[in-house]
């Protein structure tokens, strides 16, 4: 089902009808649902400090057939963006904000549980049943935020307190794969996680405003402390370069191979090397990682051109990058590159900037898409 929230407001009071610590807060322009302050204005064309964060409830985890672990966890309702073409060309971020019925902000994570690597490359429906009759299927949308990096997440309605069960379904990765990933991760795979859900836990959920909102900066990413989970364990998942105890924010991996340079441009920052390996085929295979400015979150969907130069300034290489999964590389983009040495020049090129959604912090950031040589 389509969300309808996108440039919601109207102007109109929304009763909130909530316990605890919960009030709304108003502005001459609007009324938000719920916690949310009223945006920054003006605000940066760049990544910039939120005006809140709010802590996360762990609702379970799951693990596919074929070794996806899924997380799944709920906060507040709130607004986010999504991206879309703009009426005179390029691209722009339109909000969608909180409906009167919406209870939650369901997130989810996934990965692969051997190698940490979160999959930002898949398609991913939550369907959620209980309590008074609920009964709600929606794909939610890939998204970047600042305390969890890359998941997937929408507003979601619950109607009253008890128990609930999310069936979560994840689609086939959509990327090229390598190593292990090869023959995997090709099929849509269900895991069922149940849930209790009470009003009063949710609104007890802590809440941070920032004097610094607006700012160029970010948060910290989540980490334990930030997050609420009423007794639940996390298996005792230890894995290397993985926060939050066992659970991914998806961070960009290092590459290895021979280095070919890197740079920052418009929040994002692109690492490229050329790495030799059985599995990416006979010639070397030229990588690129994007990631944000801070905190180093992978950056998907978007795409990516480079061009190679030789010392005398002969093209080696023009074509469009592939998003790849690699069980060793993570995600990136990538091409075959044959005749690409260690001394040649790289330049990428954003042709599309990332179709991925925001929450609030991320969309003004990633539109201007400048050509940038590494170094």
């Amino acid at each position: 089902m389509e969300r309808r929230r996108f440039l919601a407001a109207t102007g109109t009071v929304l009763t909130a009808s909530v316990a605890g610590c919960v009030e709304a807060f108003e502005s001459a322009a609007e009324t938000t649902y719920g916690r949310e302050p009223p945006l920054v204005d003006p605000r940066p064309e760049a990544i910039y400090w939120p005006t809140h964060t709010e802590a996360m409830e762990m609702a379970g985890m799951g693990t596919t057939s074929d070794g996806r672990r899924v997380s799944l966890m709920y906060t507040f309702p709130h607004r986010f963006w999504r991206v879309f073409r703009g009426d005179e060309g390029g691209y722009e971020s339109r909000i969608f904000e909180v409906e009167a019925d919406d209870a939650v902000h369901l997130m989810a994570t996934v990965w692969d549980a051997e190698s940490g690597v979160v999959v930002p490359v898949s398609s991913v429906d939550i369907a959620v049943t209980g309590g008074n009759n609920v009964d709600e299927r929606e794909t939610i949308y890939p998204m970047l935020s600042q305390r969890m990096g890359f998941h997937y997440g929408d507003n979601y309605h619950l109607d009253g307190d008890g128990g609930y069960t999310a069936a979560v379904t994840v689609g086939s990765v959509t990327a090229q794969r390598f190593g292990d990933f090869e023959n995997r991760l090709d099929a849509p795979e269900t895991v069922e996680i149940d849930f209790e859900y009470s009003e009063e836990g949710r609104n007890d959920l802590d809440f941070e405003e920032y004097d610094q909102a607006g700012d160029e900066g970010a948060v910290d990413p989540m980490s334990m402390d930030g997050m609420q989970m009423d007794g639940m364990q996390m298996d005792g998942m230890q894995m290397d370069g993985m926060q939050m105890d066992g659970m991914p924010t998806g961070t960009a991996r290092e590459l290895g191979g021979t280095s070919m340079g890197e740079g920052v441009a418009d929040g994002i920052h692109y690492r490229a090397s050329l790495v030799t390996a059985d599995r990416f085929g006979t010639d070397p295979y030229l990588a690129v990682t994007t990631a944000t400015r801070y905190n180093e979150f992978v950056v998907p969907d978007m795409g990516l051109a480079v061009t190679v130069d030789d010392a005398s300034g002969e093209t080696v290489l023009s074509d469009a990058l592939s998003p790849g999964l690699d069980p060793e590389l993570g995600f990136h983009y990538g091409i075959g590159a044959p005749g690409v040495t260690d001394a040649d020049s790289v330049t990428v090129e954003v042709t599309t900037p990332p179709q991925v959604a925001r929450h609030e912090g991320y969309e003004t950031a990633f539109f201007r898409t400048p050509t940038l040589t590494l170094s």
